[in-house]
C-alpha cells in the first residue's frame, strides 16, 4: 500500500498547518476559556475561507468532493492546535451525510454554518448549542432540526471545548430527510468517518504532547544541564514517539481501506482509533511527567491534549466496541501472512 502524498493532499495539510498555528495557540485557548466560548468566529471564518470545509462534500452540494484520506490529513493538524471548533465532526462526518441526503438544503449553503450530529453510538451531542443545525437519528431514518426545536440538556465534558448535550426531540419538530434514490440515511459511514477522523486526531494530538515535551526538556535544568539529556526522560518520551510512529500507517492504512465499506475496512478502522488515541493518551502523559508536578496544572498547556484524548477514545465507539469490531474479522474471516492484510472478498 503506497502512502506517499500527492501534491494536492500535502498542498492541503500545509495549509491547514499554517493556517492553525497562526490562529489556535494555548493563548486563544486560555482567551476562549475566560470568555466562556467555545467557537472562534474569525478563525471558522478563515478555514471555511481556505476551503477545508468543502474536502468532504461533493461536488453536487457545492463541495471539492475528494476522498477521506485527504480529510484525515486535516484532522491531523486540527488534533495538533487541539482545535477547539467542531471541523471534524461537522465537515467530515454531518455535513457528507447531509448531502448525500439532500445536496440542496440551506444549511448547506451557508459556508459559515456547523452541523451537529446526534449519532445511536453516542449518548451525548458535542457542540450542539453552537450549530445551525443538528443531525438526528430515529428508528434508521434521519431527520434535521435547529437548537430551537429540541431540548438542549448540557452534561458535563472532561474537554471545556467539546460542550455536550442531551437531546430531547419529537419527530413533529424535526425535518425527515427522506430516501433519496431509494437509499436511506447511512450512519454506518458516519461512524467509521468519525472514528477515523478521531484517530487522525489522535495521531495530532500526541505528536504536539510529545514536541511540547521536547521543548521544555531542552529548557528546563536540573542539576546543571537539561533533564533532556537524562537517559529516563529521553526513554520515556521515544516510547511515545514510537507508538505514534506505529500508529500513522494504520491510519492511514484505514483512510485508504474505509470505501471499500466492508468488514476488513471496518476493523482497519477500529484498530486505527484504537492505537492512535492509545499513542495520544501515552504521549500525553508521558508528556505531563515531564513536565513534573506543573504538568497537572491549568498553568501547563499539556492537560488540555490529554483531556481531548480521553474524550476522543470515549466517542464514536469505545474501544470495546471497537476491538469487537477487530474480533469479528479475526474470528470469521481467513487470517495468516497472505490473509490478514488482504481483502476479504478476494481471499476468503
Amino acid at each position: 500500500m503506497d502512502f506517499t502524498l500527492s501534491d494536492e493532499q500535502t498542498m492541503f495539510a500545509d495549509t491547514a498547518r499554517t493556517l492553525f498555528a497562526n490562529s489556535c495557540t494555548p493563548d486563544h485557548w486560555r482567551k476562549m476559556m475566560e470568555s466562556g466560548v467555545v467557537r472562534d468566529d474569525a478563525r471558522w471564518a478563515s478555514i471555511v475561507e481556505t476551503g477545508l470545509t468543502l474536502v468532504l462534500l461533493p461536488e453536487n452540494a457545492g463541495g471539492i468532493g475528494l476522498a477521506e484520506s485527504d480529510f484525515a490529513l486535516i484532522a491531523q493538524e486540527a488534533g495538533y492546535v487541539a482545535l477547539p471548533e467542531p471541523l471534524v465532526e461537522s465537515a467530515g462526518v454531518a455535513a457528507p451525510m447531509l448531502a448525500a441526503l439532500a445536496p440542496d438544503h440551506a444549511v448547506l449553503a451557508d459556508p459559515l454554518a456547523t452541523i451537529a450530529i446526534a449519532h445511536p453510538a453516542n449518548p451525548y451531542v458535542a457542540n450542539a448549542d453552537s450549530a445551525a443545525a443538528i443531525l438526528l437519528e430515529r428508528d434508521g431514518e434521519a431527520y434535521l432540526a435547529t437548537p430551537d426545536q429540541v431540548t438542549l440538556v448540557a452534561q458535563a465534558s472532561i474537554d471545556p471545548f467539546r460542550r455536550l448535550f442531551k437531546v430531547e426531540w419529537n419527530r413533529e419538530n424535526a425535518t425527515p430527510l427522506g430516501p433519496k434514490d431509494g437509499a436511506g440515511a447511512d450512519w454506518d459511514l458516519a461512524l467509521d468517518r468519525a472514528a477515523l477522523f478521531n484517530a487522525a486526531m489522535g495521531i495530532g494530538l500526541a505528536q504536539r504532547a510529545v514536541d511540547m515535551a521536547v521543548d521544555y526538556a531542552k529548557e528546563r535544568q536540573q542539576f546543571g544541564k537539561p533533564i533532556g539529556s537524562y537517559q529516563a526522560v529521553k526513554h520515556h518520551l521515544a516510547s511515545a514517539q514510537v507508538a505514534i510512529e506505529f500508529a500513522k500507517p494504520v491510519v492511514a492504512a484505514a483512510a485508504a481501506e474505509i470505501g471499500h465499506r466492508d468488514m476488513q475496512a471496518r476493523a482497519r478502522v477500529s484498530h486505527a482509533k484504537l492505537v492512535a488515541l492509545e499513542a495520544a493518551d501515552k504521549a500525553a502523559r508521558a508528556s505531563i511527567q515531564v513536565h513534573g508536578a506543573m504538568g497537572y496544572s491549568w498553568e501547563v498547556d499539556v492537560h488540555l491534549f490529554l483531556k481531548r484524548a480521553l474524550a476522543l477514545t470515549q466517542t464514536w465507539g469505545t474501544p470495546a466496541f471497537h476491538r469487537a469490531r477487530i474480533a469479528a474479522r479475526m474470528f470469521t474471516q481467513p487470517m495468516g501472512p497472505d490473509q490478514t492484510f488482504a481483502r476479504e472478498t478476494e481471499n476468503a
